[in-house]
């Protein structure tokens, strides 16, 4: 039994770390004796032909693709792409979208065979297990699947209670190399579940209003086997990793017990964070905690049911300077009751926070399947512009209320990114007369690394040009290194002090090697860590 896994395109402006949802998956998967392969085209250009050639090489009884809102429709299209060159292949989709939206979706998608509702790791076993013994789909639970005209909606199953009996991440499926060379971090669950009844998110129906905690021991087991792969950052992905003080502080304490010394982030709300708490995290090598402010207004927090105040939000940000961890805010323009007056208010609340330390950027509010937001969206006086989910990636508008319209809340957004653009530039022209300080340097040079190995990435420029006959000479990396530059100058690649440096980057990082057989030189991504 061969199953693919695939992780559909998502932007690099997302900051996207390995898909670990599939790797948990895939690790399900091959402890049922299950064959798998991921595809990641977060990381590898999409090409149909490509897909093809890899369904007729691998051959898998499934394929199931993963999505959130703003990637569904490149979802669909792929597994449409599946179906036209290998209609036998058993198509499955997951992930929070489809999860609040299975009806739509099947109904839109002709490709897409069955929905996955919620967890998937059980689930996606049974499915390729009944693919594999040509049994029907639909008593599987936790499943969507078309019944003529109709769809069918199996009971839901039920949460996972204990996650230590879930397999490690199936990590060395994923390219980690690739993420690596872009310098994007690496992320980690140590808790799934949230207590919490925000109106904009489906966290706690996606994975239940009930916390379930992996064991301190488990969790610092991965955290130190994840140290070792050379990432300059993990996160910990929990949707609330503070939910219990207890679980956190005995996360930390094993962390300090065994003396791991790993740089790490967390996610928080401004009323689970203590001092106690925030400084047993700092000394365990956390550097940065994210909390979801979303509005300065008072009304507005009580619409959206975020339970938070203000001064909470102060005494939160406070707390992290005092502790040593840097603290970001997000905050969420468009929200029921939004006025032009409670956006110039909340925006007015950042800076203010600002001058204590804090690092903070807005979106725009997206009105997600599943959320009590769209679900109410008319009473709660918000009109929702399109369905068009590829517009719904919250940093242009798809809602308006009464008094706040597209183009109001578009004019932040886009201010903001200007805003962002201008103080990169101020930085470019510090450097060039010698006046920047080191970490606006590497701020900048950071930033254009990645954006230059995510080019060479995704035009396949390496896969291209890094392939040529030498005269057999034995030759030193560094000459190797200008061969290969000297190559991509020839086709328009390396005329940017990026791309040289991000070379150079990848080589040094072992992300980009080189393997030399007789007079053939050939470079590659390193795809697999380890």
């Amino acid at each position: 039994m061969r199953a693919l896994l695939i992780n559909p395109f998502y932007p690099i402006s997302e900051t996207p770390s390995p898909p670990l949802g599939l790797a948990y998956l895939a690790a399900a998967l091959e402890e049922a004796g299950v064959e798998v392969r991921v595809l990641d085209l977060v990381v590898h250009p999409y090409r149909a032909q490509m897909l093809a050639g890899l369904l007729d090489e691998f051959q898998p009884q499934i394929a199931g693709i993963t999505a959130v809102t703003m990637t569904v429709d490149h979802a669909m299209r792929v597994l449409a792409d599946v179906k036209r060159t290998h209609p036998h292949i058993v198509t499955v989709m997951g992930g929070p979208h489809v999860s609040f939206s299975a009806r739509e979706t099947l109904q839109a998608c002709p490709a897409l065979d069955v929905a996955v509702i919620g967890e998937g790791e059980r689930t996606i076993v049974e499915l390729a297990l009944a693919a594999a013994d040509g049994r029907n789909f639909e008593e599987i639970r936790g499943t969507a699947t078309r019944g003529g005209d109709t769809v069918r909606l199996a009971p839901r199953r039920e949460f996972i209670a204990d996650l230590d009996s879930l397999p490690p991440p199936a990590r060395h499926l994923l390219p980690l190399g690739r993420y690596r060379a872009l310098g994007m971090p690496i992320s980690m669950t140590t808790t799934r579940g949230c207590p919490h009844r925000c109106i904009f998110c489906v966290g706690r129906k996606m994975v239940g209003s009930r916390v379930r905690y992996r064991s301190p021991q488990r969790v610092v087991d991965e955290l130190e086997a994840l140290s070792g792969m050379g990432f300059h950052q993990v996160n910990i992905a929990d949707d609330l990793f503070t939910a219990d003080p207890r679980h956190c502080l005995g996360v930390c304490d094993e962390i300090l017990r065994r003396g791991l010394k790993v740089k790490w982030t967390s996610f928080a709300r401004v009323d689970t964070v203590s001092e106690e708490v925030l400084a047993r995290m700092s000394a365990a090598g956390c550097t940065a905690v994210s909390f979801g402010v979303e509005s300065a207004n008072r009304g507005i927090l009580k619409t959206i049911k975020k339970r938070i105040t203000p001064e909470q939000v102060v005494a939160a940000v406070q707390m992290c300077a005092r502790s040593g961890i840097t603290p970001f805010a997000s905050f969420i323009l468009g929200l029921p009751g939004e006025t032009p007056e409670t956006m110039q208010e909340s925006m007015e609340f950042g800076r203010q926070l600002k001058e204590l330390g804090l690092l903070y950027g807005f979106h725009l509010l997206a009105p997600f399947p599943g959320t009590e937001v769209r679900e109410r969206s008319a009473a709660l006086g918000l009109r929702i512009l399109t369905d068009d989910w590829s517009q719904y990636h919250a940093n242009r508008a798809v809602v308006e209320t009464a008094t706040v319209t597209r183009g109001m809340l578009d004019e932040v957004a886009i201010a903001w990114e200007t805003g962002f653009n201008r103080y990169l530039g101020e930085i470019r022209d510090r450097m060039q007369r010698g006046e920047a300080t080191a970490d606006e340097v590497h701020q900048l040079t950071n930033l254009e690394r990645i954006v230059a190995v995510y080019d060479l990435m995704m035009q396949r420029v390496i896969e291209t040009q890094g392939h040529w006959q030498s005269n057999g000479r034995r030759r030193s990396m560094q000459e190797l290194m200008e061969g290969l530059l000297a190559r991509l100058q020839a086709n328009g690649f390396a005329d940017r002090p990026a791309v040289r440096r991000a070379i150079a980057q990848a080589v040094a990082d072992d992300t980009l090697i080189c393997h030399v057989a007789g007079e053939t030189v050939a470079w590659r991504w390193r795809d697999r860590l380890g």
